[in-house]
């Protein structure tokens, strides 16, 4: 399976490695696989393991090595088991990926309920901080690490979502604290903001809820400024893996659009 070496020898957690179910990969699911294929041995972690399970066995078929685990990214415990048994079985971690996200429910300043706001909020934030705190100590102590977020133009040009812009706001300076506070230990951090993905989590939701995914396919294609309309979750994944990787050693604090050119004409 293996393809290159660029994160040969690494252990790499992706948090949010499964997906949603839908009729294309998600972006957790392509960045685990992305990662074995380039060797390295990836901690998949998920709220549903039968889908971190999936990922799992996609990866072994393949001849990569990677096992699942179980993780609530709102409750600081389970973060912190999940970093702590990485460490126990593999002696490790040298990149820490944060995959998840959500916005379902979110609306506008004026009718959003706390509720959702809490929600989005917490699922969204929560995770990466409680994972890097546990993350520091060991990453500190080996002087490297890579710490990864898959975060959204949405931050920067997003109406009409307070939520969920919010927390993907938020993330971008979450990271940029951890740039800055870790630089001199070795450690890089940087986030990823996808655009408008062909995705399970950015079309399925609407399919159910009675929007015809030809249509709806369409008219996100025609939104996306460069020729071919939406990425995909490989588009995310070949970024994380750039940015995982040495090639990336002196960018840190970065927030990096895979848009399509999308966030760049906004004003």
């Amino acid at each position: 399976m293996t393809l290159g070496n660029r994160l040969e020898a690494k252990v790499a957690i992706v948090v949010g490695g499964g997906q949603t179910a839908g009729a294309t990969i998600g972006n957790g699911r392509a960045t685990a696989i992305r990662f074995a294929e380039e060797g390295a041995t990836v901690l998949v972690a998920d709220r549903d393991l039968a889908s971190a399970e999936e990922t799992v066995r996609q990866i072994t078929v393949r001849g990569g090595v990677a096992e699942p685990a179980h993780v609530e990214v709102t409750d600081e415990s389970s973060c912190a088991a999940l970093i702590a048994g990485c460490i126990d079985r593999h002696g490790r971690i040298d990149v820490l990926h944060n995959n998840v996200g959500i916005g379902a429910g979110d609306s506008g300043p004026s009718h959003i309920t706390e509720e959702v706001w809490d929600r989005i909020l917490a699922v969204n934030l929560k995770g990466p901080l409680f994972t890097n705190k546990h993350a520091l100590p060991h990453l500190r102590q080996r002087g490297s690490g890579v710490l990864l977020a898959v975060g959204s133009v949405a931050s920067v040009c997003a109406v009409g979502i307070v939520a969920y812009k919010s927390s993907k706001a938020a993330l971008d300076a979450m990271y940029q604290s951890l740039a800055i506070g870790n630089a001199r230990y070795g450690i890089r951090a940087n986030v990823i903001q996808p655009g408008l993905m062909n995705t399970p989590m950015a079309i399925e939701g609407y399919v159910r809820a009675g929007r015809d995914r030809d249509e709806l396919i369409a008219e996100r294609d025609a939104r996306v400024p460069l020729h071919g309309g939406m990425g995909s979750a490989w588009d995310v994944a070949n970024a994380a893996l750039f940015l995982a990787s040495d090639e990336a050693r002196f960018i840190t604090g970065v927030c990096l659009p895979v848009d399509g050119g999308q966030s760049a004409r906004v004003g």
